[in-house]
């Protein structure tokens, strides 16, 4: 039995054909369209992601450095990554996961607090640079940067026994043009430019050239082996050690699946910034020449005129004369020209003025448009990459910086986990081998332990007021709470409330009006109407209590974590405080309502700190 095969159907792009009354496309996607006028010519070779990238990678990371430093717009950009991807505060908040651990809260909070301090002593010194130059901040700052402009940064963990310091790990920062590969290893396709990678595109090791590249071409004339590079310029640092640790930090953010490499952010817009920074000058150029031009000086008379005033007597004319005449005009009678100055003109000439028509009218709108593609490019607003918001109102401004917000967000966390987390790890092991940190079965758990969060600059406030108002909206509305706002403000929470906390305690020992009320007004001197919330038993309550509960903390009661904060924040830290209080005076500190109130009245107070305990 002989079964036919159905003949292929080839779709052959051909002109709109009319047949029939209808008309048949050559695609069935404008966006294949090969007869388009505007199409015929765009056929672009769908490679594989290093294929597209690593040929030309040199060239866009050259462009883009030579943007950076020549052009303000993109000299600008790279700082704003900076400053609102990590800014000046860089702080970490210790997690660990206490339910892995088989910790309570307390044991967990307790370790973390001690971690955060050991930790301070490293991030905050130069004892993490292997240059000795920069704190973690520093180097963040300066990875990210890298990053931004090159498309990719590196980072090598050291260890250096320096005498007088307390850390030994270091991380020596190089930029990705040392990543690539050695003189004779072009051919091998499990290398790409400098990448060594396994069967599923994971890194097995990185080559990495021991000086930079522009080095023995700019500095020492080629004795670095800049010019011509042989085998031994290389070094190959394998990408985990045999106890499957990690050896060196490779920053980039791949937008494709399979690439080893990454491009610079300023490439999608590069040609618009080259064209538009361009047109900048060029108009700047011509409005400054421009403006150095007053008037031309014409001569107003016919050319018969003209010959007839320079003819000699033998009736024939010379050019050179006449030419010579002006200039003999010009240099003898030569002014500047300011207020109330008389002016000689030679014969039969005229002053006509200069009207330049410059700076071009049409230069600011079309200088807008322009950017703000730029800008969408860049994934950042408009006003946030030009500086520039005195187009904007409260709303709009606000709706782009939550946008801008979003953005670097992601690229905060994308710092975090290529990055910080690598750091966070490193000195861990250190530290738990030195003995300053005690984390039992660390290596088997190391998850757990190395839970955390970092603190970074805060977004800002377009309006304080009002922002205000919704963040305690939202921790009264039980969305969020004292932590995420802190965090959000680039603000460590326990430092904030220790900080009040002392506070309160001097005014009291200066004998200072305390505020009641989580918003720092002033204290409220009316009191709220009787609403039928008086305790019958409070005096008698009280008085049974008073002189028993001396150094009771309110912690040690028993009543909600949400009505022991209020108190907290309203600084009554002991029950004495608390006793002392009427429910009038209890509804006006924040957070404290009728349900807190019943809670506070139902309260069996201990007869001792004994039996608090």
């Amino acid at each position: 039995m002989t079964t036919a095969l159905a003949k292929p159907r080839v779709r052959v792009p051909v002109a709109h054909v009319p047949t029939g009354g209808r008309e048949y496309a050559a695609a069935a996607h404008d966006a294949a369209d090969g007869t388009d006028p505007m199409l015929s010519q765009w056929f672009p070779f769908p490679a594989s992601p290093d294929a597209d990238l690593l040929p030309e990678l040199g060239t866009m990371v050259g462009r883009s450095r030579d943007l950076t430093r020549n052009n303000g717009l993109a000299a600008g950009y790279r700082q704003t990554m900076q400053d609102n991807i990590v800014g000046s505060v860089l702080k970490l908040s210790s997690k660990p996961n206490y339910r892995l651990l088989g910790w309570t809260a307390d044991q967990a909070h307790e370790w973390a607090q001690y971690t955060e301090a050991q930790f301070l002593t490293y991030a905050a010194t130069t004892e993490c640079d292997a240059a000795r130059s920069s704190t973690l901040l520093g180097l963040t700052r300066q990875i990210l940067g890298s990053a931004t402009e090159n498309g990719d940064a590196l980072a090598i963990p050291v260890w250096q026994d320096s005498v007088g310091t307390r850390w030994k790990t270091r991380f020596m920062v190089i930029e990705g043009d040392r990543l690539s590969t050695p003189i004779g290893m072009e051919h091998r396709r499990d290398i790409r430019r400098g990448v060594h990678i396994d069967k599923y595109g994971a890194p097995r090791g990185y080559w990495v050239r021991k000086t930079h590249p522009g080095d023995g071409l700019f500095l020492d004339g080629g004795r670095s082996g800049g010019v011509i590079p042989t085998d031994s310029d290389w070094e190959y640092f394998p990408a985990f050690d045999e106890a499957g640790f990690r050896r060196i930090i490779h920053l980039h953010d791949k937008d494709r699946a399979g690439a080893t490499r990454a491009k610079p952010m300023l490439a999608a817009v590069m040609k618009e910034f080259k064209m538009a920074g361009k047109y900048s000058q060029e108009e700047l150029k011509a409005a400054v020449t421009n403006s150095l031009i007053a008037a031309f000086i014409e001569s107003n008379l016919d050319q018969t005129s003209l010959i007839d005033l320079f003819t000699s007597g033998a009736g024939s004319t010379d050019p050179q004369e006449i030419n010579n005449y002006w200039l003999n005009q010009f240099a003898q009678n030569r002014a500047k020209l300011q207020g109330g100055a008389m002016i000689p003109l030679p014969l039969g000439a005229k002053v006509t003025g200069f009207n330049p028509g410059r700076p071009n009218p049409a230069f600011e709108a079309f200088m807008l448009s322009v950017l703000r593609h730029i800008a969408a490019g860049l994934n950042i607003p408009y006003e946030l990459l030009t500086k520039d918001f005195s187009r904007t109102n409260y709303s709009s401004a606000r709706a782009a910086l939550l946008e801008a917000w979003r953005f670097f967000q992601s690229r905060r966390q994308w710092v975090v986990d290529q990055w910080l987390s690598h750091v966070y790890e490193f000195w861990m092991r250190e530290a738990i081998d030195a003995g300053r940190i005690e984390a039992p079965d660390f290596y088997s758990n190391s998850q757990a332990y190395l839970r955390c969060r970092w603190i970074m600059s805060g977004r800002g406030w377009v309006d304080p007021l009002k922002e205000a108002k919704a963040a305690r909206e939202r921790i009264d509305g039980d969305i969020s709470n004292e932590e995420i706002e802190c965090a959000e403000q680039g603000l460590d929470y326990e430092e904030v409330l220790e900080g009040k906390a002392r506070i309160i305690k001097k005014k009291r020992e200066l004998g200072l009006l305390v505020d009641s009320r989580a918003d720092g007004g002033n204290q409220a001197q009316t009191q709220p109407a009787d609403d039928g919330m008086e305790d019958p038993d409070e005096p008698d309550r009280r008085e049974r209590a008073t002189g028993t509960t001396d150094g009771v903390l309110i912690a040690d009661l028993d009543i909600s974590t949400r009505t022991e904060r209020a108190l907290a924040a309203a600084g009554i830290i002991y029950a004495d405080q608390l006793i002392q209080m009427s429910p009038a005076q209890l509804l006006l500190i924040h957070g404290i309502g009728k349900v807190a109130l019943r809670e506070i009245q139902s309260i069996e107070y201990p007869v001792s700190m004994e039996d608090a305990a």
